[in-house]
């Protein structure tokens, strides 16, 4: 999978997600199904992980500033927009090529951060596997710590 294929994948489930929440807080409060929120924001939430490990990944791959990758993660706390980010992104060629697995000229890539990228990206299960760990691990310490607005909200 290309770094543009997973980045608009998961910016496309996150605004998906967004819909499940919205509709299960619908529910919630105008039928009273206090589950549908608890089910839907956390998918909501665990995609939400996912997409910002997305950014991250694919922003360092791609080069991107500092301030881009945070942007691209701070566009799924506002509904939908991610969507238009990953349009803002492919206009702009943002999201072209490959993964890059070995060291190039650019002065970006002596970085250990960089360095670290491409090891893992020689290891791509690994990597996998470590991202649905990680991902699981912020899940569950997010759940335990509670939802935005604590349990009665």
């Amino acid at each position: 999978m290309s770094p543009k294929r997973l980045f608009r994948a998961l910016a496309f489930a996150e605004a998906v997600t967004w819909t499940i929440l919205i509709v299960a807080m619908i529910l919630k409060y105008a039928a009273g199904v206090d589950a549908a929120v608890l089910v839907g924001g956390s998918i909501h939430g665990f995609v939400f992980l996912a997409y910002a490990f997305a950014a991250v990944l694919v922003g360092v791959n791609q080069r991107w500033h500092l301030g881009l990758i945070a942007f691209a993660v701070l566009t799924a706390i506002v509904p939908y927009a991610t969507i238009p980010f990953e349009v803002w992104l492919m206009r702009r060629g943002r999201l072209e090529g490959e993964w890059r697995r070995e060291a190039g000229e650019h002065p970006a890539d002596a970085s250990w951060v960089n360095g670290m990228l491409r090891w893992f990206l020689a290891r791509p299960v690994l990597l996998t596997v470590a991202a649905v760990i990680g991902i699981a691990v912020v899940f569950s310490a997010l759940l335990v710590i509670g939802p935005p607005g604590g349990r009665e909200a």
